[in-house]
């Protein structure tokens, strides 16, 4: 059973928190992407890394369990989802722990390393995610931004074409009706909001440049939705990154082929430990 907590984020924001595992064990802080939430982590936080570990997710704002701002700038910006992920940090006084992102999770933690810097962190994960905004690099099964007045089966229809995409390895029918539901808890106007916020390359580039703690990029070669030469960018632009390519896997190594991702965490966890 998780515990969940709710952070307050710096604009007053409900951040829905949650932690597992050995309360005495190296801290793992787990960010999922667009449209999703902390149950997709089920296959780490229900695996053998909670007994060695303390892992820690949060809802991103306007996902999930946490508060849906209807103001399209509370998802946008330089700082706001580096101050939310800080705010997590801080509420569960987290000590230098390992962050892993997946997707947009990659980006909202180059936002923090952009604003705080790597000097509270033990490592970086990144996971299939468009750290260096290449518009080169987003895939076809890419998220498209639903139009204003989109009614709602057309909602639905483009929520499973999406995860539909996110798989190279398809989960079982259990696990994406699932999947498909936290989807759909996220607004529309929430996930228009987000296709708002970007970041410049150049300044990404060189943020990471900057990165001195260790760090793993891990990527489907079948990812179709982001495009496995992000992965190559992210980890050329980061002294030391060690990249871990996944042959058989789409847009969710971390699902599609659990058992291995987890072997990997738990090795690069033991390392920067």
């Amino acid at each position: 059973m998780s515990a969940l907590t709710f952070t307050v984020a710096a604009d007053g924001v409900r951040l829905a928190t949650y932690e597992w595992g050995n309360p005495a064990g190296p801290a793992l802080v787990l960010v999922h992407g667009l449209a999703q939430c902390h149950l997709c982590f089920a296959p780490q936080v229900e695996s053998a890394l909670a007994r060695d570990f303390r892992i820690v997710a949060y809802d991103l704002r306007g996902h999930g369990a946490s508060d849906k701002p209807a103001d399209a700038g509370a998802y946008q910006g330089r700082e706001v989802w580096a101050k939310d992920l800080a705010a997590v940090l801080a509420a569960k006084k987290l000590e230098r722990p390992v962050l892993v992102g997946w997707s947009m999770g990659g980006r909202i933690i180059r936002q923090y390393l952009m604003n705080y810097g790597d000097a509270a962190i033990a490592g970086l994960n990144f996971v299939a995610s468009l750290v260096i905004e290449d518009p080169h690099c987003r895939g076809p099964a890419a998220p498209k931004p639903p139009a204003p007045g989109q009614p709602l089966i057309a909602q639905i229809e483009a929520a499973i074409t999406f995860l539909d995409g996110c798989y190279g390895i398809k989960p079982s029918e259990s696990a994406f009706r699932l999947a498909l539901a936290y989807n759909m808890l996220v607004p529309a106007a929430v996930r228009q909001a987000i296709s708002g916020w970007s970041t410049d390359p150049a300044e990404t580039v060189a943020a990471l440049k900057r990165v001195r703690v260790p760090t793993l990029v891990t990527q489907g070669r079948k990812d179709a939705v982001v495009l496995p030469a992000a992965a190559e960018m992210t980890a050329s632009a980061i002294a030391g990154a060690r990249l871990s390519w996944f042959d058989d896997c789409g847009h969710s190594p971390f699902s599609e082929d659990a058992p291995r991702f987890n072997d990997e965490l738990a090795a690069f966890m033991a390392r920067v430990g």
